[in-house]
């Protein structure tokens, strides 16, 4: 766990809001989560939870891309690894009970028609997941418009796969989206 403050506070919200999302998180339950004192909130984030939360999307977003992409890197064959992929989402899931997923994703449900600032945010860090996933499925040679929709299928399906599987407390939807993505590719192959 990080011991600068500023760190503190951004870990621990990130945490609380992978677990309950932003809109059940609090200001006095940060500090209490961070072991920080309620003033070093406005102290290190004067634009207080809108703050926060930006730089929590941002950090978030770089920390799954730096969670998926040596997973990506691993893959020799593209259209049979979407399925693994998917697989290991869904037991990551699974091993913490579903308890936690990906806090981008809440965020954006909760903020997409009320904060323009956050929306914006989530929005840059799926752009950002899309660019990165459309640069992979390049390795098949397929045209950018071609990598560009599967990556938007790999991360639509990825994302509603956390909903329904946190959901339904199960991975079946999570392999259900990993077996569509990768047909989806297939056809796009032939």
């Amino acid at each position: 766990m990080a011991t600068d403050t500023r760190e503190r506070i951004l870990d621990s919200t990130a945490g609380l809001y992978r677990r309950q999302g932003m809109s059940a998180t609090g200001l006095k339950q940060i500090a209490a989560a961070s072991n920080a004192p309620f003033g070093s909130i406005y102290h290190h984030f004067p634009g207080g939870k809108t703050q926060i939360s930006e730089e929590v999307i941002y950090a978030e977003g770089a920390r799954y891309s730096a969670l998926v992409g040596p997973q990506l890197a691993a893959v020799d064959d593209v259209v049979s690894g979407i399925p693994e992929l998917f697989a290991s989402a869904g037991a990551l899931l699974e091993e913490m009970d579903y308890s936690e997923a990906c806090s981008i994703e809440t965020i954006a449900l909760e903020v997409a028609s009320t904060n323009e600032r956050l929306r914006k945010a989530t929005a840059a860090v799926f752009t950002g997941w899309t660019t990165e996933l459309t640069r992979w499925f390049s390795q098949t040679g397929l045209p950018e418009a071609a990598c560009r929709r599967l990556a938007l299928g790999f991360l639509a399906g990825l994302e509603g796969g956390f909903v329904l599987c946190r959901s339904l407390r199960s991975v079946e939807p999570m392999t259900a989206a990993g077996a569509a993505v990768a047909a989806m590719a297939r056809a796009e192959l032939e």
